[in-house]
């Protein structure tokens, strides 16, 4: 096991599913739902973060486009441009204390603008774990 610090890149999920800036909505939800995923990155074609999509935002639009038959939307329409993101440097424990308070489950990791992962809060539960059972073995 790697011993502390541990980094947002020594715990994250490699990106896989991103859904693209030019999808329509239908497109996006075929995404998430294939995926398992509540949300996911919007991303341009170099993979650059633009927004983020999350399943709730679809919810919304599915429910009004059932009643008002609009099918051009596109995911640039409903989606969040104020993404909170992190780097794959940054600290688990830093992003940890982030965590704590009324923030996003699931955050986008980025190097430069480039999309390079994921990280959830499962995933940094599971580090913190990892840090609590070094310092044990370490201060036995």
């Amino acid at each position: 096991m790697k011993q502390e610090p541990l980094t947002v890149g020594d715990c994250m999920t490699p990106a896989k599913a991103l859904v693209p800036a030019k999808a329509s909505v239908t497109e996006a939800v075929q995404i998430l739902l294939k995926n398992r995923l509540f949300g996911s990155p919007v991303v341009d074609e170099y993979h650059n973060l633009v927004g983020y999509i999350s399943e709730q935002d679809c919810i919304k639009h599915l429910l009004s486009d059932s009643y008002y038959r609009q099918n051009s939307v596109q995911v640039t329409d409903l989606m969040r441009t104020d993404v909170l993101t992190v780097s794959a440097d940054d600290s688990i424990i830093d992003l940890a204390e982030k965590m704590t308070g009324n923030k996003p489950k699931k955050y986008p990791v980025i190097d430069e603008k480039r999309v390079v992962g994921e990280i959830t809060r499962t995933e940094v539960l599971a580090a913190l774990l990892k840090l609590r059972s070094w310092h044990q073995k370490r201060s036995a």
